[in-house]
Formats: structure tokens, C-alpha cells, sequence
């Protein structure tokens, strides 16, 4: 097992990354179909296609999920991702061609880098080229601009990224996630309840401002929101139909709760995808806490494994100190 969520058979992942431009895109393909559920809590989602993981939606399964960097600009990945599954056969069945499936949610990354390199069409088809088992983590496709801790602006936040994880049950039931992080608030290590990435008290400095206590204090962040979010991805092989898949990605909503502070806010697009590849019976509630669980830990990886490019601090430069360029 690779603690990730191609731990899941018939899940890939690919990232297309621009490091010049700081943006990129992250496609989790399922190409045999998946059936998908969507759980939105945060006040400032966009998303693309979503309205087939209705349960009264004709469609039944979906053939990927893409999450990607730009903004609405980089909803346009996502045609790159469909050309790509067209050209291999994949999609729903309409006589002539298939279409394929490919809800997509993107996070908002235009002021870490170049605010006009956005994931194209280009990109998204070569994030699906570039799929496979193996799932770099870090600052790489959707996580390349991510940034965590935001309320006094990006001079005083810190890296976020992309992270997986996977929990393997005795029986064979797999839950896994993959998630990249771009939050508003701070990211909270669950179990020692301590912040390990944030906004800080000064551009220079590596001490956590803590955005829950400045809120308190009288903080207050006015600008237009989209400008953070945090994209979760739940998979397993257990079968569930479209409503039962929606309950577990509502449920692992909570891995969010856990190690984001505050989270779900009206700066934030936060959402989970779900997906079940259709293989083991298994209790809702058990998946929808395992998703919890990877989640959260998938969260933390994120930050643990991001690169601050000399922008801003990541994770890995607390032990070893910080200095602007």
C-alpha cells in the first residue's frame, strides 16, 4: 500500500504544474466510473459539472475528478481532461460519442504567483498524461500556489499544498483521500491541538499569529472572498449509490473541522468530493469516518511536504528559520 488514494484500484492521479506561473491542476481519474458525491459548506465555491452528482441527475458515475488553480479561469482545465478520456472511450454513452464526466472545483491562487498563468486546457490534459499510482505531494499541480493562514494578507501566510492518505481494513476495505489546501485559517495538528502552519505576526517572523484569536481581537478581513479554499477528495471501494456517497463525504467534511481553524467561511470554497468504485459492501457511517480520518490526514501531509518557493515560509522552514527574499 502507498498510504494514497490510488490505494483504490482504478484511481490515478496525475499534476500538471507551473512553476513559473505558480498555478497548476490535479486530476484524480477513475476511468472504469465512480459513482460521486459532492458536499459543499464553504461561501465561496466554484465549481464545474457538479449538477450531474444530483441524485436525480441521469447520470450515474463520473470518470474523473479535476481540482484545479486559476480560479473560474481554471475551470477551463477541464475540457483538456475530457479530450483526454474522449480520445480513449470513456464517458457516458449518448449513441454517436461518450461524454465524459468530469465535475471540477477550483481554489484560488492568482496572488501567489503570475495573476495571468492559469491551468489551461494544455495543462489538464497532460496532468491525465502524467497519471499514475505514484502521488507526489506538496506544492505541485493544484497545490503549486496554495497558501494557508491569510487574514493579514499572503506576506504573512505560509505554504499549503497537495496531500493523500489511505486507511486498509482488515477485510479489504480501502478509504483514502487526497486534499490540497489553501485555507483561510490556520492548519491544526488534531492531535496536539497545536498550529503547525498559519498566518504569522510579522512577514519576518515565524510565530502564529492565530487567526481565530486575532478575529477575536478585532482582525477583520474585507476583501472580496474566493481567495482561499480547501478541496477534499474521499475514495473507496465500497458500493453506494449517489445518495449514500453524498452522506459519507458529508460526514468526512469533519477531517476539515478538525484541522482547519476557522474553516467554512465566507473566504473559503470548501468542499469533498466522494467516490465508490463499486467493489465491497460496507456501513456508511464506518466509510464516512475512515474519509474523516484520511482527511485530516491528508491535511496535515499537505503542509508538512509543502515548498514555500522563497515566497513564504513552509512547514519544513520553522526547524531551520526564515528570512524574506
Amino acid at each position: 500500500m502507498l498510504n494514497s488514494i490510488t490505494d483504490v484500484k482504478g484511481i490515478k492521479v496525475g499534476h500538471a504544474s507551473d512553476f513559473k506561473g505558480y498555478t497548476g491542476c490535479t486530476v484524480i481519474l477513475c476511468e472504469d466510473g465512480a459513482t460521486c458525491g459532492i458536499d459543499i459548506r464553504g461561501s465561496a465555491s466554484g465549481t464545474r459539472q457538479v449538477d450531474a452528482l444530483g441524485i436525480n441527475h441521469i447520470v450515474e458515475h463520473v470518470h474523473a475528478i479535476l481540482l484545479s488553480g486559476g480560479s473560474s479561469f481554471g475551470l477551463d482545465a477541464a475540457t483538456g481532461v475530457s479530450r483526454y478520456l474522449e480520445e480513449k472511450g470513456v464517458g457516458f454513452d449518448v449513441g454517436p460519442t461518450k461524454i465524459p464526466i468530469v465535475p471540477t472545483a477550483v481554489i484560488f491562487d492568482i496572488l501567489f504567483g503570475d495573476p495571468k498563468a492559469r491551468p489551461t486546457l494544455e495543462l489538464g490534459y497532460e496532468a491525465c498524461m502524467n497519471a499514475g499510482d505514484t502521488v507526489e505531494e506538496g506544492s505541485v499541480g493544484v497545490g503549486t500556489g496554495a497558501a494557508v493562514g491569510k487574514i493579514f494578507e499572503l506576506s504573512r501566510a505560509m505554504k499549503g499544498g497537495v496531500g493523500t492518505s489511505s486507511v486498509v481494513m482488515p477485510d479489504g476495505l480501502v478509504v483514502a483521500s487526497l486534499v490540497v489546501v489553501n485555507a483561510f485559517g490556520d492548519i491544526i495538528d488534531n492531535v496536539t491541538g497545536k498550529i503547525i502552519a498559519g498566518a504569522r505576526v510579522a512577514p519576518d517572523s515565524l510565530e502564529f499569529a492565530n487567526t481565530v484569536e486575532s478575529i477575536k481581537k478585532g482582525a477583520v478581513k474585507k476583501q472580496f472572498g474566493l481567495v482561499n479554499t480547501t478541496l477534499g477528495v474521499v475514495a473507496t471501494n465500497a458500493k453506494f449509490n449517489k445518495k449514500e456517497i453524498t452522506k459519507v463525504a458529508q460526514i468526512a467534511q469533519g477531517g476539515l473541522i478538525k484541522t482547519i481553524n476557522p474553516v467554512h467561511t465566507t473566504f473559503d470554497g470548501d468542499l469533498v468530493f466522494a467516490l465508490a468504485t463499486g467493489v465491497y459492501e460496507a456501513d456508511i457511517n464506518l466509510v464516512g469516518v475512515l474519509g474523516e480520518f484520511v482527511i485530516a490526514e491528508a491535511i496535515k501531509r499537505a503542509v508538512k511536504k509543502a515548498d514555500g518557493f522563497g515566497i513564504v515560509p513552509a512547514f519544513r522552514d520553522i526547524t531551520k528559520g526564515w528570512k524574506t527574499t
